[in-house]
């Protein structure tokens, strides 16, 4: 016979399996593996360990930008999708939308496919994905935008998490998510529809 206590705790867990399933399949925690590099701006060059993960990809490299003025950050990506990398990028719409300034022209005279987003007041997503389906797994992320100011003139960070591919498969789940919804780019100025 079932105590009223176990009775409750049974109740209880019930509710939180049930609470559990109906959670998104990428949440959640993963296990510890693979290594960390962190780099902060301006005392370190955190754009050099962003050129690395970019230099370093094989295969494909998925980038959400939320400012993205960096010549050399696009031009390693011209690089990688010349090498045969596939290589696609979102960004906000809003904080790209000009020409002027921008580093976005140059991955569109290079065929780079780049959609920008417009749902959010902010799509402020700073990512690179590369290689998610391993080996050479590798996802950077952090306070870090693709600018000179992120580098030069801001306290920043950039973490790179490598060969945890499970992790970078939920990177690549939420981009792909954001990709559906977001509008593709051919040329600026960029003029989201009313």
């Amino acid at each position: 016979m079932r105590s009223r206590r176990g009775t409750v705790a049974a109740v209880v867990l019930t509710a939180w399996g049930a609470l559990v399933a109906m959670q998104p399949a990428e949440g959640g925690p993963l296990p510890s593996e693979g290594s960390v590099e962190v780099a902060f701006s301006p005392a370190d060059d955190a754009e050099a360990l962003v050129l690395r993960v970019i230099d370093a990809a094989r295969r494909t490299l998925y980038v959400q930008a939320y400012v993205f003025t960096s010549r050399p950050v696009a031009s390693a990506l011209v690089r990688a999708h010349r090498r045969g990398v596939r290589v696609e990028m979102l960004a906000d719409a809003e904080m790209n939308a000009r020409a002027k300034g921008n580093a976005i022209p140059l991955l569109l005279d290079a065929g780079v496919p780049v959609a920008y987003e417009t749902r959010y007041a902010a799509a402020h997503n700073k990512v690179l994905i590369a290689d998610a389906d391993g080996p050479g797994c590798a996802v950077m992320t952090g306070s870090y935008n693709f600018t000179w100011s992120a580098q030069h003139r801001n306290a920043e960070n950039v973490l790179v998490l490598r060969d945890n591919c499970a992790l970078a498969q939920r990177y690549l789940t939420n981009w792909r998510r954001h990709r559906a919804d977001a509008t593709r780019v051919t040329r600026l100025p960029f003029k989201a529809a009313p």
